[in-house]
């Protein structure tokens, strides 16, 4: 397989451990779930530490459920925090959700109604989250199956308000634009037009399944598919227009061998490549 560059990476899940471990396959960099290496002592943050001496590694986090109005979860943060400063991760990253309410944690993660007061909260959240790591994090957009009447704010000008309040970074997840875009009517280029670019730190590209209902599709997020062809047209617009970001190929259902996933960051990288190609002809 052709080498592939720093920008590309893939998320690495448990049954491709032992691939990266002895084979070391060339990949850019490696994203991991935060919450399944808070073990210290574990088979699993072991063998994070071997790949760490190979791989880039970025820190991904599904359970802090910044937009609860719950407390954050200090005993998390410290576990956070831990995995942190032991494996100095190239990102750390979190969801625009909620998924916790009295203590209780839903097994989900739930869309926030895009209010003032929702607002608020969130970057109360992510302030002190950045704060106790003193590292910026990044938040990736959702996708998203239904909305609330009272919100006030789209998701664009949520998140862009959210960055700007925080310092926080952006990760733009193009195929939840996607997504959210078929499920709510909008227009995916009038999402990202009105993203600040200089926020976008990470992309994040995956695959999704159409899910047929008497009322009509909806379309799930399911990451357990090849990235799509209008999603791979969003990429090479963004980064054409913008230059390139560190980007993941996910996959979390139906996991294929590595060789597929591989393949799918090696379709990214050349993205990559013949943007950066075009660019220096431009300019010569």
């Amino acid at each position: 397989m052709e080498k592939i560059s720093p920008w590309v990476g893939v998320g690495l899940r448990h049954p491709h451990h032992d691939h990266f471990e002895q084979e070391s396959p060339d990949i850019g960099w490696l994203e991991v779930h935060s919450e399944n290496f808070f073990q210290p002592d574990s088979d699993a943050f072991q063998a994070l530490h071997s790949l760490q001496r190979r791989y880039p590694i970025s820190c991904h986090g599904v359970g802090l459920s910044l937009g609860s109005t719950d407390p954050i979860n200090v005993q998390h943060l410290q576990r956070l925090k831990h995995l942190v400063d032991a494996i100095d991760p190239l990102f750390i990253s979190e969801h625009l959700s909620w998924s916790s309410v009295n203590g209780e944690y839903f097994n989900d993660l739930l869309p926030l109604p895009y209010t003032e007061e929702a607002l608020d909260v969130f970057c109360a959240n992510v302030d002190k989250t950045q704060d106790y790591l003193n590292r910026q994090i990044l938040i990736e957009n959702p996708s998203s199956y239904l909305s609330f009447n009272h919100s006030t704010l789209s998701e664009w000008d949520f998140l862009t308000e959210v960055s700007r309040r925080t310092g926080c970074g952006l990760l733009l997840d193009l195929n939840n634009i996607h997504v959210s875009a078929f499920n709510h009517g909008f227009d995916a280029q009038h999402y990202l037009g009105a993203i600040d670019p200089d926020s976008v730190k990470e992309i994040h590209l995956a695959g999704f399944t159409v899910n047929p209902l008497p009322e009509g599709e909806i379309w799930i997020d399911t990451h357990s598919q090849p990235v799509s062809e209008p999603v791979w047209a969003l990429y090479e617009q963004w980064i054409s227009q913008h230059g390139p970001r560190h980007t993941l190929i996910e996959w979390d259902r139906d996991i294929p061998a590595p060789e597929v996933l591989l393949a799918e960051a090696a379709k990214a990288d050349r993205i990559v490549k013949a943007v950066a190609s075009m660019v220096r002809k431009e300019a010569s």
